[in-house]
């Protein structure tokens, strides 16, 4: 298994969302004895025409103190090198570019309505899951509790299978964590769903070979992000993970799935969203169904 990179980029800006979102990345900062990069993005969108240079100047010095005192803080809090950084430019971009300069391992954000979080929901936040260049947990409940006893890994049958498993495994041995496997059933024809039952049995097998203690579970329904939701708050679930779909529409611009964007808007519970990477070959996945 690779070894995680050295990095972990979380987007602050000064909102209580971004900030519990901060204090969620500590443990996995420790864990993976990773750096934190913390990010504030002067979105320019929102750039008042009548401000002088100097004035702009003058704010962004203020960003730049107030961002090194949540660094300093949370430094003394974890005992870890956090870092800052400040910039101008579209909210999404100048994250996942961040993100790729410092090869990280993850992008921690926080996520909701409020009106301190605008710039880090909708649009926004989608493309920064969908384009950064490793997983995003996305951070929008107020209260959690501190590690990750449970992970819920729902399963269909993409091929990306074997990919969001293993990084499944990768944060299970990090925190001790249970994989609760789930499937829902959408339709009774009888060959995918046997189809179905098999993968989920050969990924079972899979994952308590690696000493990780692992559950199935089959729901029934129509709305498969309203069953994950519902099934990951009926189990206490800690982290949701997620794999987001690369597909081009007319505009040949990469979305995520309709599915993975109503747990992403609608779970309190942190979700962990992986890209699939793309495929150099066709060599046959371990998991054969």
């Amino acid at each position: 298994m690779a070894t995680l990179k050295n990095h972990i980029l979380v987007p602050v800006d000064f909102s209580e969302q971004s900030q519990i979102a901060l204090s969620q990345s500590f443990n996995l900062a420790r864990l993976t004895k990773a750096d934190l990069t913390l990010i504030n993005v002067i979105d320019e969108s929102f750039h008042l025409p009548f401000f002088s240079a100097k004035e702009d100047k003058t704010m962004e010095k203020k960003i730049q103190k107030a961002l090194d005192k949540v660094a300093e803080e949370a430094s003394h809090e974890v005992g870890i090198k956090v870092n800052t950084l400040v910039v101008k430019g579209k909210v999404y971009e100048e994250v996942q570019k961040a993100a790729k300069k410092l090869k990280c391992s993850f992008v921690v954000m926080g996520t909701n309505g409020s009106v301190g979080l605008k710039k880090f929901i909708g649009s926004n936040a989608l493309r920064v899951i969908r384009e950064a260049p490793c997983p995003v947990i996305t951070i929008k409940g107020k209260k959690h509790r501190p590690g990750c006893k449970n992970i819920v890994l729902p399963l269909d049958l993409t091929k990306e299978t074997k990919e969001k498993v293993s990084k499944a495994i990768e944060i299970a041995n990090l925190f001790g964590s249970t994989i609760n496997l789930v499937s829902v059933l959408t339709t009774d024809d009888e060959f995918i769903v046997n189809k179905l039952k098999r993968q989920m049995h050969q990924v079972h097998e899979f994952v308590v070979e690696h000493n990780i203690p692992c559950t199935i579970e089959f729901l029934h329904g129509s709305e498969v992000p309203e069953e994950i939701v519902g099934y990951s708050k009926k189990i206490k679930a800690d982290l949701i993970m997620i794999m987001t779909q690369e597909e081009l529409t007319w505009t040949d611009i990469m979305f995520i799935s309709s599915s993975a964007q109503q747990i992403i808007n609608e779970s309190e519970i942190p979700v962990l969203s992986v890209r699939p990477k793309e495929k150099k070959d066709t060599t046959a996945s371990v998991f054969q169904y």
